[in-house]
């Protein structure tokens, strides 16, 4: 059989009182420390004002504004009033302005944090990476003047922040998103409905032309819950921030691994190449899956694991 790996699931023993800042869950601390990466997300776009009465920095996220950002392909969701006669005349094709998004502007992020969130096999959780993605939106909306809101999901059950700019009431929601964060690690129910609810939650709750960041790793996501996606897409420019952990995209060195959760073990054998083309397989199927969804209705997917930097790697812009 040759030498047996070891993977476990089973984080801490039961009883014993995890800390925030090791990768099990995102500290208070660590989502307050993410404001120091805003500025490179905001300069990534390398846009100035210098009205006194707008701000210093404009906002991030395109909308409809005044001045005109660029034009593109008529996407599904898309202001018919925003179509560019002359080009869809040219192109034969219906083509769009996009404008830079006037201030005031809502930025919703709906945060999974349940037991599917749960695994990391390098420095941390996915959960506590998309911690800290949510955390940066809302330091990132905080710099620009815009209204942040929040729908945290921890798989049973969901809390609503109503967006605002303030910087008491950020923190207040970063330091909902920790306690969540931390209690999350001894839940492994997810009441089946809960998350429809939730995402319907978030939808009656977002006005106008809102950018909405779904940050999940959108294991478990069917087609059942396209139509509660479409709804948003189609009021909200619609971002799926698709977190996901590196053994998930390839399976480990051709091995035997025992895999442990909740005192059931299994043997797992990564050692014969179809099973590791098939594993490689079904992820990209799912990854494709949710790339369909966002060319069908105009969202955007974003890709990042743990192992990436938020430098450079969150392309959100």
């Amino acid at each position: 059989m040759g030498k047996l790996k070891k993977i476990t699931a089973r984080l801490f023993k039961t009883g014993s009182r995890p800390q925030g800042g090791n990768g099990l869950y995102a500290g208070l601390n660590e989502l307050m420390d993410m404001r120091r990466y805003a500025a490179y997300l905001q300069n990534s776009r390398k846009i100035k004002s210098y009205s006194a009465q707008s701000g210093d920095i404009k906002s991030a996220f395109k909308g409809r504004g005044v001045e005109m950002e660029e034009i593109r392909e008529y996407a599904f969701g898309d202001d018919v009033r925003d179509i560019d006669w002359r080009v869809t005349a040219r192109k034969e094709k219906p083509y769009t302005k996009i404008y830079l998004e006037e201030r005031d502007h809502e930025i919703y992020v709906w945060l999974d944090l349940s037991p599917l969130m749960l695994f990391g096999s390098s420095t941390e959780l996915k959960a506590v990476t998309a911690a800290k993605i949510a955390a940066l939106l809302g330091w990132v909306s905080l710099n620009n003047k815009d209204r942040f809101g929040c729908v945290i999901f921890d798989g049973r059950q969901s809390w609503l922040f109503k967006a605002k700019n303030d910087r008491a009431y950020l923190a207040a929601i970063l330091k909902k998103i920790s306690e969540t964060a931390e209690k999350s690690l001894f839940n492994t129910e997810i009441a089946a409905d809960e998350k429809a609810r939730s995402l319907k939650l978030l939808q009656a709750n977002v006005k106008g032309r809102a950018s909405v960041f779904l940050i999940s790793s959108f294991i478990g996501w069917g087609e059942n819950f396209d139509a509660d996606m479409a709804a948003l897409a189609h009021k909200s420019r619609l971002f799926l921030i698709n977190v996901f952990d590196k053994l998930e995209e390839k399976a480990p060195p051709a091995g035997q691994y025992l895999a442990e959760y909740d005192g059931k073990k299994l043997l797992l054998d990564s050692s014969a190449r179809a099973y590791r083309r098939e594993y490689a397989a079904y992820f990209a199927e799912k990854r494709r899956q949710r790339k369909d969804f966002c060319n069908r209705f105009g969202c955007r997917m974003i890709d990042f694991s743990p192992e990436m930097s938020f430098i450079g790697g969150l392309k959100i812009f």
